[in-house]
């Protein structure tokens, strides 16, 4: 029988994405912390608080811009609606089709329009981790 050797374990850590398809850039918890602060300034609930976000990501997002839908080309074109749950929509258009898409669920294109910040500010204040 083989005796082993005792040698401290070696652990390769890799840093994962936000979410599948998300494409959301890194930004440091302070930063993240600073845009949520920002945008939920003198908001009291939590209604007020996504209207908030939705304000943020209105004057911030580079608008139009391409995204791959389920492998289909789209552009979305505003972000200006709420869902009656209270959810942020981005309005997409491919040819004359339109539809909504909650922004928690949109792929964003590389490279990521400017303002994109405020989505992955947004999404991590609808995870509660901030």
């Amino acid at each position: 029988m083989r005796r082993r050797t005792r040698r401290p374990a070696v652990l390769h850590l890799r840093k994962l994405k936000a979410g599948p398809g998300t494409n959301v850039p890194s930004l440091s918890r302070a930063r993240l912390m600073q845009l949520i602060e920002e945008a939920v300034l003198d908001a009291y609930t939590e209604e007020d608080q996504a209207v908030g976000f939705l304000t943020m990501i209105e004057e911030h997002l580079a608008l139009p811009f391409s995204v791959k839908i389920l492998g289909v080309d789209a552009d979305v074109e505003k972000v200006v609606d709420m869902t009656l749950d209270g959810q942020i929509v981005a309005i997409c258009r491919r040819g004359k089709t339109r539809q909504k898409i909650p922004i928690l669920d949109l792929p964003l294109p590389t490279p990521t329009p400017a303002g994109v910040e405020w989505i992955a500010a947004y999404r991590r204040w609808c995870r509660g981790s901030w």
